[in-house]
């Protein structure tokens, strides 16, 4: 299983929801919200393919936060 931990200030709840659908059909999520981070546990067929998912969710989560934000200006 590979972890993320994703930084509440910089990452997007919805963002971090949004990447977690899109990527669902290539991985199994486990999310646990902290008070700093969302936590995003990927389990995959093998754990390269968990590291590649989790660094392509990762990046899809922060291009939707910086969309998000600036939509919201």
């Amino acid at each position: 299983m590979t972890e993320l931990r994703l930084h509440r200030e910089l990452y997007a709840g919805t963002a971090v929801d949004a990447a977690v659908k899109v990527y669902a059909r290539f991985a199994a999520f486990e999310l646990v919200e902290e008070a700093s981070h969302w936590i995003v546990r990927v389990s995959g067929k093998s754990a390269a393919r968990e590291t590649q998912i989790a660094r392509e969710l990762a990046n899809y989560a922060l291009g939707t936060t910086i969309r998000e934000r600036g939509a919201a200006q």
